[in-house]
C-alpha cells in the first residue's frame, strides 16, 4: 500500500485562514479606537458602499433621483470596520490561493522536467544500443566474411 505525501502546504493555509479571522476581528476594533484610522481609512469607504447599495436599492425600486443621505459616524466607522475586516479575510484567502496555485503549477514543471530528463535519457541509451548492434552486427560480417575467404 503506497501511501501519498501529506498535505503540509495545505495545513499551513488552513491554519493561516483561521488565524486571519481573530486578526481582521482585532484590526476592526483598533479601527474602531483609532480616529485617523476611522475618519481616513474606514469612513470613506462604508460611505461610498452605502451610497452605491442605496443608489442600486433606489434604481430597482424606480426612484432615480432621490438624494442619499450619508450614514451616520458611528454606523459608518462600524461598516467601515467590517468592511475592512472582510476585506482582509478575502485578501489572505486570495493569497493562500495563489500560493496554492504556484505550488501547484512549480510541481506540475517539476514534474515535466524529470519526465523530459528521464525521456532524452532513454532516447540516449537507445541511440547508444543502435550504435553497439550496428557495430555487432559489423563484426559478424566480418567474421562471416573470413570464414567464407577461408574455406
Amino acid at each position: 500500500m503506497v501511501v501519498g505525501a501529506f498535505p503540509i502546504a495545505k495545513l499551513l493555509y488552513l491554519g493561516v485562514r483561521q488565524v486571519s479571522k481573530p486578526l481582521a476581528n482585532r484590526i476592526k476594533a483598533g479601527a474602531r479606537r483609532s480616529e485617523f484610522f476611522r475618519n481616513y481609512i474606514c469612513l470613506p469607504p462604508a460611505q461610498f458602499y452605502h451610497w452605491v447599495e442605496m443608489r442600486a436599492k433606489m434604481r430597482i425600486m424606480g426612484f432615480r433621483g432621490a438624494a442619499i443621505k450619508p450614514l451616520n459616524e458611528e454606523a459608518a466607522a462600524e461598516l467601515g470596520a467590517e468592511l475592512l475586516g472582510e476585506s482582509i479575510i478575502f485578501l489572505i484567502g486570495g493569497g493562500c490561493m495563489v500560493a496554492e496555485y504556484s505550488r501547484q503549477a512549480s510541481n506540475s514543471r517539476r514534474k515535466e522536467e524529470e519526465q523530459e530528463a528521464r525521456l532524452s535519457s532513454m532516447e540516449t541509451e537507445i541511440a547508444r544500443l543502435a550504435l553497439l548492434t550496428d557495430e555487432l552486427e559489423a563484426r559478424a560480417r566480418a567474421a562471416e566474411r573470413k570464414q567464407l575467404a577461408a574455406k
